[in-house]
């Protein structure tokens, strides 16, 4: 009796364990969406030399490290910058791992985007719900993810 039991003990864990997590992966469009939420709620602040770069205003401290985890290619702020293309690509990389792991948590779309939104501002994706500046942040990053599905008939 037993070695019937256990591929159906097999099969509940895999269903349990493996399955969620697939399924738990926001899909390609929605990773752009957001990429491009991020970019038209970007600050513009209003100075040329403000230590931020490219259209999303990334830190420089980002640029090299998610370039090479995305590209194999550690490339330089000055790169970034230049390429719009490929900046949008090494932030979809980055930013589809990190809606990935809020839509674990929230197993909601929108809420995994407003945490997503909240981590990029902050570092911390609980930070929208205790901080007024974050919320203003979020809340717009929320609403141009909504506009941009829309316009794609999503």
């Amino acid at each position: 009796m037993l070695n019937m039991r256990f591929p159906q003990i097999t099969l509940f864990l895999l269903l349990g364990g493996i399955v969620p997590t697939l399924l738990a992966q926001p899909d390609p469009d929605s990773v752009s969406f957001f990429v491009e939420a991020l970019r038209r709620a970007a600050p513009d602040t209003g100075r040329a030399n403000d230590g931020l770069y490219s259209e999303w205003q990334v830190k420089p401290r980002n640029i090299r490290s998610w370039s090479e985890r995305c590209t194999g290619v550690a490339m330089s702020v000055e790169e970034f910058e230049a390429d719009p293309r490929e900046a949008r690509f090494v932030l979809e990389c980055k930013l589809g791992e990190v809606l990935a792991d809020q839509y674990e948590v929230s197993q909601n779309e929108i809420t995994a985007v407003r945490r997503a939104a909240s981590w990029w501002v902050s570092g911390d994706p609980d930070r929208y719900t205790t901080s007024s500046g974050v919320r203003s942040f979020v809340n717009r990053v929320e609403k141009n993810y909504q506009e941009v599905a829309t316009r794609w008939n999503r």
